[in-house]
């Protein structure tokens, strides 16, 4: 990997992350900054959700409350796989629940910059 591109991939990962933080999760207004018009995501649960379903939810779910359960990521690696697309993956754990996880970044023409459109998440058992 380039410098440009690795570059490219930590400030997709530098989103990834803030898609993570309570000061985010807690905002419909930042969640709609990050993601794509065409976001998709298949939770750990199995469930699919797009981009109206995550924003109306998000402020209520795990992660979001500074006193609650936050997620801790690890091992997180990216690739550009064309211009303007990134690929990351990485695992998660939140209250003790292990996933790992895949997210497809794509660059906005406009001034919003990289937003998240693909989001995968698969549990991982307990050992």
């Amino acid at each position: 990997m380039d410098r440009d591109e690795e570059s490219i991939v930590a400030e997709v990962v530098e989103r990834e992350l803030l898609l993570m933080s309570p000061a985010v999760r807690s905002s419909r207004a930042l969640v709609d900054q990050l993601l794509d018009p065409e976001f998709v995501e298949v939770g750990a649960s199995g469930r699919r959700w797009d981009r109206r379903s995550m924003l109306s939810g998000i402020p209520v779910m795990q992660g979001a409350a500074d006193d609650g359960p936050q997620y801790v990521a690890s091992g997180m690696t990216g690739a550009v796989l064309a211009p303007g697309i990134v690929h990351l993956t990485f695992e998660t754990v939140l209250d003790g629940r292990r996933a790992r996880r895949s997210s497809i970044w794509r660059k906005s023409d406009d001034a919003t910059g990289w937003r998240m459109y693909y989001h995968h998440a698969t549990p991982v058992p307990d050992a």
